[in-house]
């Protein structure tokens, strides 16, 4: 069947009823982290929100003011997931995010187009898309696309969009001819019921599930951002359509902006003062790491030249890295001294490095680790690791100390 939403686009408000309400879970991605919210799966007798499906992302809105988290597509059915229940029979007012609907709209209308000139143009065929939450992704079965190729086909697209040409719905019957016609990638396994085809009128007939702009004018403008190596001989073309150009126009101009006041230049040289920057920094970083390296010989050297030195060396440097913590740990060697080094801030996480006898280490190592709490891995004599809690050193070393004067006490 055909939701509300499939036979009237543009619907930002509609009256409904309750089928069913049923207790479900959710998993929602809250700050990169997966959490599950616990709700109800709501069926209405039809609906406005689009469940996803097609490349295209569901819809958002609210039920009597209930917001809705996720709308997906069971068979003939939408399925509403809310947070509160709904009785069953009762009337629904439901409420479409218009700003998110309309942008998917430009989105989804805005590939048909470029999918169909592309292969009208250059015989591009589209494999797959994706409509990302900033921009969109055509997949194209082609190896590459020239610049030319992809000057043209924005020209092409955005010919067609200032030419006002109308998109229509049509539904027809599994078994009419007209289907075999019209560009597919074929149907789900769960389909029933007639064919959606979205016709732009002259250009393309695409079967569909997805929401559509009534004429290409509402597009208003297509952006194509570039292309990108796809998998398997195949070319990603990431553009923007409609009110996403204006956003990414925005946002060009806002980091144009902030470029021009830390680099002093203005925007027809900033890739030339980036490119100096970089190299400094490459020049910077060479320097730093020779000095470093130097200067974990010299605390080596100062170490071993104390007469007075004992079992074991401990130092912690902010600055520093793997490389600095073994050059100290081969010019000191690990026969005779334990050595406990760390650098990194000493807020955060870091680095440590457990160095000396091998049996002493390989005892030790997965304690300081734990001290530390962090983790780490070793052979022969050295163990190192990441360490999240770097104010504990202090503890790491009283427990090295005490091991070594224990160990002292045995060998007398």
């Amino acid at each position: 069947m055909a939701f509300q939403c499939q036979r009237d686009c543009y619907m930002r408000e509609f009256t409904t009823s309750v089928v069913s309400c049923r207790t479900a879970e959710l998993k929602i991605d809250n700050s990169g982290k997966k959490e599950k919210v616990k709700g109800f799966n709501i069926i209405l007798k039809d609906t406005i929100l689009f469940p996803e499906g097609g490349g295209q992302p569901d819809d958002q809105g609210v039920l009597n003011d209930i917001p809705v988290l996720r709308v997906t597509r069971q068979g003939a059915d939408a399925v509403h997931f809310v947070t509160s229940p709904l009785e069953e029979g009762v009337e629904v007012q439901m409420k479409v995010d218009w700003e998110r609907r309309f942008n998917h709209m430009q989105q989804h209308s805005g590939q048909h187009l470029i999918t169909a000139i592309a292969d009208s143009m250059f015989g591009f065929k589209t494999t797959s898309w994706e409509l990302g939450r900033q921009r969109s992704v055509i997949e194209l079965d082609t190896p590459s696309v020239e610049p030319g190729q992809v000057e043209a086909l924005e020209k092409a697209v955005n010919k067609k969009i200032r030419e006002q040409v109308p998109v229509s719905v049509k539904v027809l019957a599994v078994d009419d001819p007209t289907v075999e016609k019209v560009r597919s990638r074929g149907l789900p396994e769960d389909h029933t019921g007639p064919i959606r085809i979205i016709d732009i009128e002259g250009i393309d007939a695409n079967m569909c599930c997805g929401t559509h702009v009534s004429n290409l004018s509402h597009l208003q403008a297509i952006k194509i951002l570039g292309t990108e190596k796809g998998k398997k001989n195949k070319t990603n073309l990431i553009f923007v359509a409609g009110s996403r150009v204006l956003k990414y126009a925005e946002r060009s101009y806002s980091v144009e902006r902030a470029l021009t006041s830390l680099l002093k230049t203005g925007p027809e040289d900033h890739v030339e003062a980036v490119d100096k920057l970089q190299k400094s920094v490459k020049v910077l970083q060479k320097n730093n790491l020779n000095l470093l390296r130097d200067l974990a010989v010299l605390i080596a050297e100062n170490f071993k030249s104390n007469p007075n030195r004992g079992k074991l060396f401990c130092l912690h440097r902010k600055d520093g890295d793997n490389e600095f913590m073994n050059i100290i740990a081969n010019e000191i060697g690990t026969e005779g001294t334990l050595i406990f080094l760390t650098v990194g801030d000493e807020k955060e996480a870091g680095l440590f490095l457990l160095a000396g006898p091998i049996e002493m280490v390989d005892t030790l190592g997965p304690r300081v680790a734990e001290l530390l709490e962090g983790k780490g891995a070793g052979k022969r004599g050295r163990y190192q690791g990441k360490a999240n809690k770097m104010g504990r050193r202090p503890e790491v070393e009283v427990l090295l100390q005490e091991n070594i004067q224990h160990r002292s006490s045995e060998e007398e």
